[in-house]
């Protein structure tokens, strides 16, 4: 019997590191680890294609969906539905491929609800103020949505401790060692 696939949920605060992380473990990883694609009501964006960033679907499929217990997760932002489609997951761990889905602390909580062998990962800032600068730096958008996302980020970092891994991102080889030390933990367990 081949071996069954690890589902990594990463989550943390918007400016933290998570893309670029992810980033650099999936392409280490290449073929052996994949991203998870979310369905989402939302418009695609330029550039965007259905099946690559997203699946973009109509609301009313989206609600179908839910009534059918079609996602491992799932919620509402900014008026658009997003959702992990489970089957998708489960087809690829039961192929023996490692799945990363990077959700936010709610969905994160319904994922090991529903698969409570996956392992959990929240990275974390330095600090607060840190994380701040980085989204500040970023120049990537208005002060309302800066602040907006602070505020997320108050109500999530102390959600920490509910994740099987904490890897602070200070530096970031530093943070991707620990994290390419802790999916080749699980990846390896049996």
């Amino acid at each position: 019997m081949g071996k069954r696939g690890v589902l990594i949920v990463f989550s943390g605060p918007s400016g933290v590191g998570k893309g670029t992380l992810k980033k650099r473990l999936l392409e280490e990883f290449e073929g052996q680890i994949v991203d998870s694609v979310s369905v989402t009501t939302r418009e695609p964006r330029e550039g965007e294609l259905d099946g690559r960033e997203y699946f973009f679907i109509s609301r009313q499929e989206f609600e179908r969906r839910v009534e059918n217990n079609d996602f491992l997760e799932h919620a509402e932002f900014s008026g658009n539905c997003y959702g992990t489609p489970r089957e998708n997951v489960v087809n690829l761990l039961s192929q023996g491929i490692d799945v990363v889905l990077e959700i936010d602390v709610q969905g994160a909580r319904q994922v090991r609800k529903q698969m409570p062998d996956c392992v959990s990962i929240f990275i974390l800032p330095p600090s607060f103020e840190e994380l701040e600068h980085r989204l500040r730096e970023r120049h990537t958008e208005t002060e309302e949505k800066v602040l907006a996302r602070l505020e997320t980020a108050k109500r999530e970092i102390p959600c920490a401790g509910e994740y099987d891994y904490q890897i602070v991102n200070n530096d970031l080889d530093a943070a991707y060692d620990r994290l390419r030390s802790v999916y080749m933990q699980a990846a390896h367990r049996t």
